[in-house]
């Protein structure tokens, strides 16, 4: 599991972003806590549960976290506002591309 270092949050969740985050990595449950990934075949994002994320095959499959959310409502939202956020600096819906380039080739 590798988290996005841009990793887009809710309001409620901005402040308490290390310690959602540290929590999945010790697969630690979370009632209402959904992820936001880069899909794994298309240019589009996925949302899971992070219950899901405590399944061992779910785990394997080196997931690439951009998002974290509280309910699928608010992970829908946060979705559309990534997306939304990339088209409008790029003019493309390329997401997968985008946030890879910002990931690893971005310097400060």
């Amino acid at each position: 599991m590798k988290f996005y270092k841009y990793l887009y949050t809710t309001e409620k969740y901005a402040d308490k972003k290390k310690k959602i985050c540290r929590r999945l990595r010790w697969n630690i449950g979370q009632i209402n806590v959904h992820v936001i990934t880069l899909a794994k075949g298309n240019d589009l994002l996925e949302i899971y549960h992070c219950a899901l994320l405590q399944q061992k095959n779910f785990r394997r499959q080196g997931i690439f976290i951009v998002g974290i959310a509280e309910g699928y409502e608010e992970a829908v939202s946060l979705s559309q506002q990534i997306i939304s956020e990339i088209y409008q600096k790029t003019g493309d819906v390329a997401v997968k591309q985008y946030i890879i380039d910002q990931h690893f080739h971005k310097q400060e």
